[in-house]
């Protein structure tokens, strides 16, 4: 089957600038791609197993097309992963497999893996070369592009780990056919993210296109592209995110909350789901400051369900604890500077701006008006509603 050329966008850092390819087929030539700029490489593949059962075999064959031999370092799916114990798992099959500083780790995975291998390219023999082959949409769109890498700690999520970045990042888009709906849908929150960052024409654009993105096809490419694009911009401003990048946070610093109230329980919610829900906050809670129109969060929460993602904190399946608490997750996701806090906010879609002086005061009376407790007590009805809505999310996956 042949594929049409990938969309190329770079990574403009320098003598470190790297490419990122977006299109469909690319497993099969990722030998040919490599090669061309790491000749003469030998490479580790960092995989799971589930992306391995989907995967390994197409991007071996690919990666011997091109005369690149590997070894295969296989590992648990799933957040724990991200751990001391198979970070060492992994740099010691580097070593065993006696590849040498000019070699490459290949990171054949999620967000998870390639966090992980990431790492590990970056401490062993003091750094070697390094490829993202990312096989989910949220890590195509985010994780896999910037060098940002690490595990996480009993004290946190990615509290230990290096600026690192790839040589390459090869975004098979055909990959994501394979991926659960549910899984798709949190990517897709990733993805509508750089429109509300800094890219109105691409929210509208999305707005009329996603049904094509979820489709496949030429539109979910150009989605894609055009993600990466914006993230390569930031990057390239703001490499060591000392300014600019923390702009990628939109919707995180609630999402993050929920995550850690939901104690990371994936069958409640993932990280993409609690990034969109963050975002409809982000903006609502904008709009309760008076920097935005109330128009632009219904258009954000419009969009969102019509893609099928939660967008309130009453589409979390289960109880969540009360406003106070949820401010405490808040607090300890986000460094506080003599009692203010640091949010994403926006004055408008595309419109977001970084506030370094929220009281505390606000985001409580804020997340107390947003509980579903509150929402239960002055809307028995819609509380009811929303429950079945949940059931029927939980259903369909």
């Amino acid at each position: 089957m042949s594929h049409a050329e990938p969309v190329k966008v770079e990574v403009g850092l320098g003598e470190r600038a790297y490419d990122i390819l977006i299109g469909s087929g690319l497993l099969a030539r990722s030998g040919e791609e490599i090669a061309r700029r790491l000749p003469g490489t030998r490479a580790a593949i960092v995989t799971d197993e589930n992306v391995a059962a989907a995967h390994l075999d197409t991007l071996k064959a690919g990666l011997e097309k091109g005369g690149i031999q590997s070894a295969v370092i296989t590992l648990p799916a799933g957040e724990k992963t991200k751990s001391f114990a198979h970070l060492e798992e992994v740099v010691d099959g580097v070593l065993a497999a006696k590849l040498e500083r000019r070699d490459v780790v290949i990171a054949l995975g999620g967000g998870v893996i390639g966090d992980l291998a990431g790492f590990a390219s970056g401490i062993v023999r003091r750094g070697m070369n390094f490829v993202q082959i990312p096989t989910s949409l949220l890590a195509q769109v985010d994780s896999s592009v910037g060098g940002k890498t690490g595990i996480n700690s009993p004290r946190g999520k990615n509290l230990v780990g290096v600026f690192h970045q790839p040589r390459l990042v090869l975004a098979d888009t055909q990959v994501l056919d394979t991926l659960p709906i549910r899984e798709f849908r949190a990517g897709y929150a990733e993805l509508a993210k750089y429109g509300l960052i800094d890219r109105p024409a691409f929210f509208a654009w999305l707005e009329q296109n996603w049904g094509q993105v979820f489709a496949g096809g030429p539109a979910r490419v150009e989605a894609i592209a055009e993600a990466c694009r914006a993230k390569a911009d930031v990057v390239a401003r703001d490499e060591f995110e000392t300014g600019d990048r923390a702009l990628l946070n939109l919707g995180h610093t609630f999402g993050h909350a929920l995550e850690a109230a939901t104690q990371y329980d994936g069958s409640r919610l993932v990280h993409g789901e609690g990034v969109a829900i963050g975002m409809a906050l982000a903006h609502r809670f904008s709009a309760r400051l008076n920097l935005a129109s109330p128009d632009d969060a219904e258009r954000v929460e419009a969009h969102l369900r019509a893609v099928g993602l939660p967008w309130r904190m009453a589409d979390i399946p289960g109880e969540l604890p009360d406003a106070d608490a949820l401010l405490g997750f808040i607090t300890q996701d986000k460094k506080v500077s003599r009692g203010a806090l640091t949010f994403i906010l926006t004055r408008g879609i595309g419109q977001s701006f970084i506030a370094k002086d929220v009281p505390p005061s606000e985001v409580l009376a804020f997340l107390k008006t947003s509980h579903p407790a509150t929402l239960k007590a002055s809307h028995p009805e819609r509380s009811k509603r929303s429950r079945s809505e949940r059931s029927k999310r939980s259903r369909s996956g």
